[in-house]
């Protein structure tokens, strides 16, 4: 059985996005399109839509209030009727935080991940996505080298630094295929400098697979140990 786990955020910002100049009822037509076409492109025999909830129910806004800061343009105006929308027709459901973790929550052997956020891509398993038509299959380790060199680079757009001086050529060159996660944890380590800072950047960047989890108490016994080199 194959499981489709929608990004329904993604969906209706693009469709409202594109609609801002047309009545509503052509972007409601646009949204109902997108949908039907992501559910037939990976054969889903079901699936789930999920909307991020209040950001205030976000932890990643109470670890860091900067978060998403830089983001200043106004909302589409078509948003709000849409996520009804999806809600209503589509039984969309709304997560207690973001939408990247009720997929990464959810996400197992028969799903299938339906996103264009390449922050997904740090999840296991089958992704599809529908802007570009790409299929990806992750694996475990690639799903870590990900992870760990988007710490280093950090995340422009959620407003989350890296390391100064770092992107994505020299992340590449720090961060190989044939670390273990441990190597990994302790090349990112030496490059923070700052544990702290190391800690908060891995809670906001890791996306959850279960409820409630944070990367760094995940990761407590090695903070506790000197880092090796």
């Amino acid at each position: 059985m194959t499981l489709a786990l929608v990004d329904a955020d993604i969906v209706a910002y693009r469709t409202a996005a594109t609609c801002e100049g047309e009545e509503f009822w052509i972007a409601k037509s646009r949204c109902n399109e997108m949908m039907e076409r992501i559910l037939q492109a990976v054969n889903a025999e079901t699936y789930q839509a999920w909307l991020s909830g209040d950001p205030a129910e976000n932890f990643r806004y109470k670890l860091y209030p900067e978060y998403k800061a830089n983001r200043s343009a106004p909302r589409p105006r078509h948003l709000e009727p849409l996520r009804e929308l999806l809600i209503k027709e589509w039984g969309a459901r709304l997560f207690c935080g973001e939408a990247d973790d009720a997929l990464g929550i959810n996400a197992s052997d028969d799903s299938i991940i339906c996103s264009i956020d390449k922050d997904l891509l740090q999840i296991p398993g089958r992704h599809w996505n529908f802007v570009k038509d790409l299929y990806t299959v992750v694996s475990k380790q690639e799903g870590l080298v990900r992870f760990y060199r988007h710490l280093l680079i950090g995340d422009a757009s959620d407003n989350v630094r890296g390391v100064k001086g770092i992107g994505k050529v020299k992340a590449e060159r720090l961060i190989t295929e044939d670390l273990t996660e441990k190597g990994m944890f302790d090349v990112v380590r030496w490059q923070f400098n700052d544990d702290e800072r190391f800690k908060l950047t891995g809670d906001l960047i890791y996306v959850l697979r279960n409820e409630g989890e944070r990367w760094s108490e995940m990761k407590r016994d090695w903070f506790n140990e000197p880092p090796e080199r």
